[in-house]
């Protein structure tokens, strides 16, 4: 489970049962490419975070996010800088004492948060330089630390996931986890599910063919709601609200959010101009069986509503272990996101609960 800043508060103990990990999300990339560092900001200190949750579970400490590209750029482009970027994480895991890293350079080689500003042509070095930076973090880590990394759902987005660096990236991570959400964003025309399960099966089914190993591979999921604007009349027109025009996203030169898309975590309240829409979203969504997705078109406010239900998170799981049972596992992002009733990830403990005990029957 990622645990974040911006809802820093995890369920009781007892509820944590089954987390093997939580990354605690985020330190800023550029911090690591000054020699002389001498102090790790973080939201929190790990010796707090273990006191939360049970004694088995791994403490990382996630680095980068999204639109946190530079200061990987920066760590990635020579021997030096890789090695410096390395030692630093090393030093950063010594004094706080975590035991390993999240590296969330989500998008190396291109399609970042500023792909308009810095073209992808001009981060393809980028590609090459992704394993170099994760086998020099494995050298100083070693290998009784723990490093993951997230990585992209969409197809689009997988620059720097090929056949041919994705063997060499298993080298020096434990584990991958797979953003198989967000896969609606705004660079998207159309409404889509941003997590159905048959994308998620595409996405992991990706890395496996590019050399991942499924046991290697864990399962995203999305504790938050996102929702975008729609066209009225093709959406009112069309066979189905799925794949209607959206109005304009991102802004074509710039790459800026044209504020027609938003989103918002189970445990924050709703924002007003959408809190009758989602009411009716709540009550009238339905459930897309053949992607496996929780959605609502309201056509009275021309928004589109995509996000999971207790109960869809319970279908994905099992509709995506059913036909991957080999996978290493599942994450959310994030843990405090989901509070505080915490119902999906109760629906997510329980339904895993409920595949080990009929996996241990047989």
């Amino acid at each position: 489970m990622y645990l974040t800043g911006q809802h820093p508060e995890p369920p009781p103990r007892a509820d944590l049962q089954e987390v093997t990990h939580v990354a605690l999300a985020f330190m800023n990339s550029g911090l690591f490419n000054d020699p002389t560092r001498l102090s790790w900001p973080l939201f929190t200190d790990v010796d707090t975070v273990r006191s939360q949750f049970p004694a088995t579970t791994k403490v990382l400490v996630a680095i980068g996010g999204w639109g946190d590209t530079a200061g990987f750029s920066e760590a990635a482009l020579s021997e030096k800088s890789r090695r410096t970027f390395a030692q630093n994480i090393g030093r950063m895991i010594q004094e706080t004492g975590a035991d390993g890293v999240d590296i969330d350079w989500e998008y190396p080689g291109g399609n970042g948060e500023d792909y308009k500003q810095v073209p992808n042509e001009a981060k393809k070095w980028e590609i090459g330089a992704y394993p170099l930076l994760l086998a020099e973090i494995r050298r100083a880590l070693g290998h009784k630390k723990i490093i993951s990394a997230a990585v992209p759902g969409l197809e689009r987005d997988m620059l720097a996931f090929t056949r041919e660096t994705v063997p060499r990236i298993m080298q020096h991570v434990d584990f991958l986890n797979v953003m198989t959400y967000d896969l609606m964003n705004r660079r998207d025309n159309v409404t889509k599910h941003h997590t159905s399960a048959h994308a998620s099966v595409t996405a992991l089914d990706r890395y496996v063919a590019n050399g991942a190993a499924p046991q290697n591979l864990n399962l995203g999921l999305a504790f938050y709601v996102k929702y975008a604007l729609t066209k009225h009349e093709s959406c009112r027109e069309a066979a189905s609200p799925v794949g209607c025009p959206t109005l304009l996203l991102e802004d074509p030169k710039t790459g800026a959010d044209m504020g027609r898309m938003g989103g918002f975590a189970w445990h924050d309240d709703v924002p007003d101009e959408v809190s009758e829409s989602f009411n009716r979203a709540l009550l009238h969504g339905s459930y897309d069986s053949d992607e496996g997705a929780y959605y609502y078109w309201d056509e009275e406010e021309d928004l589109w509503w995509t996000f999971d239900t207790a109960e869809a998170i319970t279908r994905k799981v099992n509709r995506v272990f059913d036909t991957r049972r080999e996978l290493g596992g599942v994450f959310a992002w994030g843990l405090g996101e989901d509070g505080p009733s915490f119902q999906h990830y109760k629906a997510l403990t329980d339904v895993l609960a409920a595949r080990m005990a009929r996996r241990d029957e047989l």
